[in-house]
C-alpha cells in the first residue's frame, strides 16, 4: 500500500511575509535576541531573514540530523555540529523551519542550555500538531508535508525516487520546474 502524503508548498513571498509577521510578534514581545541559532539545514534561511528583520546580527548554527526521507526519520535525532558560540546570560532565538515531531528542537534546546544558562525562545515557520515542543513563535499549524522553496529539487527527487509517476499538481510545484528536475534525474540514470 502506497503512503499518501499531502503537500504544502509556500512561495518565497509567503515565507518572507510569515517572517515579517513573526519578527513583529517577537519585537512586540520585547524579545531582542543577542544570538540567533539556526538548526541546520532547515533553519538557515529563516534565521538569516530574522537576523535582518530583528537587527540581531550575531548568527550561528547547530547541526542536527533527523529526517531520512519524506515522513521518515531516524529513531532519534543526532547532533552533528555542536554550538561553539559563548551564550552565557544571552537572549537566544533558536530557529528552524518547522516543528514537525519537535525532537530536533528538543535536542537543540537541551544541548544549548546544558552549556550555560541563557534565555532561550524557539521560532519556527510551521508547527505540526504532533510536535513535542511548542515554539514560542510560529506562523501556521499544518498536518501537511511542507516543501520549502529552498529544497524544491531535493524534495522532488525524493518523491521521484518513491514514485516515477510524479505529479506536480499534488506537490504544488510548477510543471516546468518538475520537468526540468525530472530531465536531470532521468538523464543522470543513463
Amino acid at each position: 500500500m502506497r503512503e499518501t502524503v499531502e503537500f504544502e508548498t509556500p512561495s518565497w513571498n509567503q515565507i518572507h511575509k510569515m517572517l515579517i509577521n513573526q519578527s513583529e510578534k517577537i519585537l512586540a514581545d520585547n524579545y531582542k535576541p543577542d544570538i540567533i541559532i539556526a538548526i541546520t539545514r532547515g533553519g538557515w534561511i529563516p534565521a538569516r531573514v530574522l537576523s535582518d528583520l530583528l537587527e540581531a546580527h550575531n548568527l550561528t548554527t547547530i547541526g542536527i540530523e533527523f529526517y531520512l526521507d519524506i515522513s521518515k526519520t531516524r529513531k532519534k535525532p543526532i547532533l552533528t555540529q555542536e554550538l561553539s558560540t559563548p551564550i552565557s546570560g544571552k537572549k537566544i532565538l533558536l530557529v528552524d523551519d518547522v516543528a514537525d515531531t519537535g525532537e530536533s528542537l528538543q535536542l537543540a534546546k537541551k544541548h544549548i542550555l546544558k552549556k550555560d544558562k541563557a534565555d532561550l525562545k524557539i521560532s519556527t515557520l510551521f508547527k505540526k500538531p504532533q510536535s513535542v515542543i511548542e515554539p514560542d513563535y510560529y506562523e501556521k499549524t499544518t498536518k501537511q508535508w511542507i516543501i520549502f522553496p529552498w529544497e524544491l529539487k531535493e524534495t522532488a527527487r525524493k518523491i521521484w525516487d518513491k514514485n516515477a509517476e510524479f505529479e506536480s499538481k499534488k506537490t504544488g510545484l510548477t510543471e516546468d520546474l518538475v520537468k526540468k528536475f525530472l530531465n536531470e534525474f532521468t538523464e543522470g540514470n543513463h
